[in-house]
């Protein structure tokens, strides 16, 4: 294998990519981005990674790709903020064929997770994680001792009659226009059922609002040490890569 595996971060807006360094943790080269293409058929989405991909040296290291749903063996079986085209699309299938390299595609926020495991936040812990993402929805990721139990979607756990996402992602702060405490209300609700279910050991809090976590984190009344994820925005391209080397080998 020649070259870094690679990381494509698969987006409503953006569709972002770079070769990982897979010791550091990080981008070996300068991350590079593309408008999502509207609408954002997978067809249309593989011809966008195949501009991608070419704007690097060439390669025939493993393609990771994070896509916003369920992901089982390669298969997308869900499309909450997608084109309704991607349900029941192999898209390892499509993608290896449009881009001529090994492609492994994986959920988001289990993307996400790897990396914070493997390299941020909740490296060196053994046990249960669970890493949220808190954007426009809930995305989480399960990982048992290192391993990824994956699309777990608890953004969708029923609470009080309630999607849990519709009431405590970011975006309903700012719909609603909640005050940093009101949200922190709906994210100890929010928090506290997971942890009364799955007992973890540790939860990591990604997404944009993870920025300010000194905002809400610490009014949080859990049993459960709850922190900041590290990675950020690096977080899907670095998950990504990640998981495509280790389903290659």
């Amino acid at each position: 294998m020649t070259g870094h595996p690679f990381g494509i971060d698969f987006g409503g807006t953006g569709i972002k990519g770079a070769p990982v360094d897979l010791d550091q943790g990080d981008f070996a080269e300068e991350r590079v981005r593309f408008k999502t293409p509207s609408p954002a058929t997978p067809d249309a989405v593989a011809e966008v990674f195949v501009e991608l991909i070419g704007a690097f040296a060439d390669s025939d290291a493993p393609v990771g790709v994070t896509v916003p749903g369920v992901v089982q063996h390669g298969v997308v079986r869900s499309a909450a903020n997608i084109d309704e085209a991607w349900i029941g699309t192999d898209a390892d299938a499509l993608f290896t064929k449009a881009t001529g390299r090994d492609v492994h595609v994986v959920n988001d926020a289990d993307a996400a997770g790897l990396a914070e495991v493997r390299y941020g936040a909740a490296r060196g812990v053994p046990g249960l994680v669970i890493v949220t993402t808190l954007g426009t929805g809930i995305g989480s990721a399960m990982i048992m001792d290192g391993r990824l139990v994956p699309n777990s979607e608890l953004g969708h756990l029923e609470i009080d009659g309630h999607d849990a996402e519709s009431r405590a992602a970011n975006s309903a702060r700012e719909r609603e226009e909640l005050s940093w405490e009101e949200w922190a209300e709906r994210l100890d609700r929010y928090y506290s059922k997971v942890e009364a279910l799955f007992s973890p050991d540790l939860f990591v809090v990604g997404g944009g609002v993870s920025k300010r976590s000194e905002e809400f984190l610490p009014l949080l009344d859990l049993r459960t040490r709850i922190i900041p994820a590290t990675l950020l925005n690096r977080a899907g391209v670095v998950g990504a890569a990640l998981y495509a080397s280790e389903s290659a080998s």
